[in-house]
């Protein structure tokens, strides 16, 4: 296998030291691994725009909550280091929690853009989201970085740490790849049962007849979320966690406009699943 497995943080800062004495632009992909066709999208985006692209797999203690899936989450190594290696990712960091995340006391955190969605719904996420970003960008200092919209607070929430913080990298933001069936790709839809991958449709099917209502003229946030919240009651194993309509700012809007994000999130039995739709864009499922 080409691909360069690095376990160490001092291996790591020793391979970005070597790339930027090369002058040797850096693309990354942040990962917890168990990866699908979205990741590999954010892959071949990252080295076809860049000299070098490194991916970092790792499944981030600090961002789950007591109750969360951090034990269970999927860890699929071997098979993250093939489609790595296929998509042209020359290093794939890999650290330990305990080098990572153990015996820390600085951490970072946001203002204002974590009060709502998956902020509210899941305490202190994106302040471990934030801090494991920052130690990435420190370590390996890339000049490109890619994030789905799939997670699409986490991708203004690391813009905006971005821009507080002066960290010299792009952020590049990358569609959100669905399966055939409209079902936006996660590496949670493995929790899903046959009969609950059947299911889990309707969270696209929702955002889909809500999105035709707003292109109709529709401009009140009530009614296209009550439109999202009905067509889901259908399904008896789907529970809404969240269903809005906000701004750039993860704020709730009165009035519904381009560049608007209608979020939700749903369980689906016991599997929590989330996707969204940026207001104006094209619909492609």
């Amino acid at each position: 296998m080409n691909v360069k497995l690095i376990e160490t943080i001092q291996e790591m800062l020793r391979f970005t030291k070597d790339a930027k004495h090369r002058n040797l632009s850096i693309g990354y992909v942040p990962t917890m691994g168990a990866l699908h066709e979205g990741h590999v999208s954010l892959m071949k985006a990252a080295v076809a725009q860049n000299d070098i692209a490194v991916m970092t797999i790792f499944v981030n203690p600090i961002q789950f909550g007591p109750n969360e899936d951090y034990e269970k989450y999927p860890r699929t190594l071997e098979a993250d280091l093939e489609k790595a290696e296929a998509a042209g990712i020359l290093a794939v960091f890999f650290p330990s929690a305990h080098e990572l995340t153990e015996n820390i006391y600085s951490f970072v955190d946001i203002n204002e853009l974590q009060n709502n969605l998956c902020g509210v719904k899941r305490p202190g996420h994106f302040r471990g989201v934030c801090t494991i970003v920052s130690k990435f960008f420190n370590i390996i200092q890339p000049d490109n970085a890619y994030f789905g919209k799939k997670d699409i607070q986490q991708l203004y929430i690391i813009k905006q740490m971005v821009k507080d913080l002066n960290f010299p990298v792009n952020i590049v933001p990358c569609e959100i790849v669905r399966e055939s069936d409209g079902l936006a790709m996660s590496s949670r839809n493995r929790y899903l049962s046959a009969n609950e991958r059947k299911d889990a449709l309707i969270i696209s099917q929702s955002i889909k007849k809500a999105i035709t209502l707003q292109q109709n003229g529709e401009t009140s946030p009530q009614i296209i979320i009550n439109c999202v919240r009905e067509e889901i009651a259908k399904v008896p194993s789907a529970k809404i966690d969240y269903i809005s309509i906000v701004n750039e700012q993860m704020q709730d809007v009165d009035t519904v406009e381009n560049k608007n994000i209608l979020a939700l999130a749903v369980y689906i039995g016991k599997t929590r699943l989330i996707d969204n739709h940026i207001i104006g864009e094209k619909l492609c499922f």
